[in-house]
């Protein structure tokens, strides 16, 4: 298998990785210009720039590049540094470009009202795969999510029961009810996805997770919840709340640093009398009724 297929398959099953590729030779090098090493998540590597200690020094730039998924570009100087004095025949420079590779961001939506079908062509647009789940044969299909990766018309637990979300997993509750959402948040929060929204009042949010607490789970868990969903854009409309939800999908994806007008009711300061206070809504939206 070469590279290209190995960084297939890693974004596949949901990995990170960085690529090293020898971009400029200058001189005479253990290796040749555009040969590439793929640095997976758990430190393996596919591939060679020549070894040595030019490799080792680039599978650590790697390593960090596929954490902070920013690119870098190294120069090494065989000439005068007698760190890479191996006994080789070398004595030119390299530059090697570092890209960072990020896994494939698969969104699931659960619900397939209104709301879902704006966001599954929104986030498509935005670079995510979007998997739809709907107890609903009528709303989960192909006629109104073409665009979709998958469509699962069954039972919410049945269909939860086949998903396995990872780090670089997104997961948006916007399905027509309360007793759905709490069903999916229930099973959502003890998952390892890297992102889990929930559409809704600030009032059912605070109810639903009050209530699953008092089940046994553990407030922690709820602590990376975005509920209401979505940026503060005042987004009214279907069309217009999927933008709002996709903006936040975005800002998450791409580890936006500046301080963003989002809503996270459970990490900000509560009031003495109620340790679970919301602040304002976010986004001024009501459960899906279709």
């Amino acid at each position: 298998m070469d590279i290209y297929e190995e960084i297939v398959k890693l974004r596949q099953e949901g990995r990170r990785g960085a690529v090293a590729t020898i971009v400029n030779v200058r001189g005479s090098v253990p290796s040749f210009e555009t040969a590439k090493m793929l640095v997976r998540d758990d430190g393996s590597i596919h591939g060679t720039i020549g070894g040595g200690c030019v490799e080792a020094d680039v599978w650590r730039a790697a390593r960090e590049v596929m954490e902070v998924e920013k690119p870098r570009t190294l120069t090494f100087d065989l000439n005068h540094d007698p760190k890479y004095d191996t006994g080789l025949v070398c004595g030119g420079t390299l530059d090697v470009f570092i890209e960072p590779i990020a896994p494939q961001a698969l969104l699931y939506i659960f619900g397939a009202g209104h709301v879902s079908a704006s966001l599954s062509k929104t986030a498509k647009a935005a670079g995510f795969e979007v998997v739809v789940i709907d107890d609903r044969d009528t709303y989960a299909n192909r006629q109104r999510f073409p665009e979709a990766r998958d469509v699962i018309a069954e039972d919410f637990d049945q269909a939860m029961s086949k998903i396995t979300p990872n780090e670089s997993s997104f997961i948006v509750i916007v399905t027509r009810g309360h007793r759905d959402d709490m069903r999916v948040l229930r099973w959502a929060v003890q998952t390892k996805t890297g992102y889990l929204g929930m559409i809704g009042s600030k009032r059912k949010t605070i109810a639903i997770a009050r209530e699953l607490q008092k089940e046994g789970l553990a407030p922690a868990l709820f602590e990376r919840v975005h509920a209401p969903i979505g940026l503060d854009i005042g987004a009214v409309t279907p069309e217009e709340i999927a933008v709002a939800i996709t903006a936040e999908l975005i800002a998450v994806r791409r580890k936006a640093e500046r301080a963003l007008p989002h809503m996270s009711w459970f990490l900000r300061n509560a009031a003495p009398q109620d340790a679970q206070a919301p602040s304002p809504e976010k986004v001024k939206s009501c459960d899906e009724t279709d």
